[in-house]
């Protein structure tokens, strides 16, 4: 039987043994830790690589929208509220269901079916990289394009489209930048943020900027913001 890694996110302890005892008769779902607030669940979901959030909406200080912003990969999510008028965004943020608090059984029921054929549907990509003497073929509208991954200097995220910048052109391919992270080499390309990817051998001059960021200027010309969380990650990872 597939078992599906699960996190549960809310401030309220009740609400999280809810959630806990409603999974009880779904054994495909290890819940495998629990957070009462955002930086907590972060730190988990780096560390643990969930298959999906069961996630509170409205905490103190962050809330789950904000968490989603901040993830650099972001695992399904089925929100949990207790007021139904976020329904909308969190659908606008792909969430997988919405559920509103006190949970009922048979639309609990439900969820857990509509995640379970939407998680067994999913296609993994192989857990390897590519080497980056590989060359890729691009073919973006008339044009065609067939370069080494070295070429690549840039990357941002267009949905579920990324647009590639290589020499003086660029290229939109229909893979997003979090699929993209999983097959590119991690020692070369460094993501900056959530929308934007970096080949370091590219990197011209780094910069503090504001509130403890990041600002790397590209041999290209390009200035690149790397967000809070990423820039202690590209600290300590340049480090010696």
């Amino acid at each position: 039987m597939k078992r599906y890694k699960t996190i549960i996110i809310d401030d309220e302890r009740l609400a999280r043994e809810e959630v806990k005892r409603a999974l009880e008769k779904h054994k495909e779902f290890e819940i495998i830790a629990e957070a009462s607030h955002v930086d907590e669940a972060i730190t988990l979901i780096e560390d643990l690589q969930p298959d999906l959030l069961f996630l509170d909406i409205h905490m103190p200080g962050k809330s789950g929208f904000d968490l989603l912003e901040e993830l650099t990969n972001v695992p399904d999510v089925v929100f949990t509220t207790a007021y139904d008028q976020y329904a909308v965004k969190a659908f606008e943020m792909n969430a997988l269901d919405y559920l509103v608090k006190p949970l009922r059984d048979e639309r609990f029921s439900k969820t857990i079916e509509k995640v379970k054929e939407e998680l067994s549907n999913r296609v993994k990509l192989e857990p390897t990289t590519l080497p980056m003497h590989q060359k890729i073929f691009i073919k973006d509208g008339e044009k065609c394009h067939f370069i080494p991954l070295t070429d690549i200097y840039f990357i941002e995220s267009l949905e579920n489209y990324a647009r590639l910048y290589f020499g003086s052109d660029k290229a939109m391919i229909k893979r997003s930048l979090n699929l993209l992270a999983e097959k590119l080499d991690p020692k070369v390309f460094f993501r900056v943020n959530r929308s934007q990817m970096i080949n370091i051998h590219y990197i011209k001059k780094i910069h503090p900027y504001f509130n403890n960021k990041l600002q790397i200027i590209l041999t290209t010309g390009e200035k690149v913001e790397v967000s809070s969380r990423q820039s202690v990650k590209f600290k300590n990872w340049n480090s010696l």
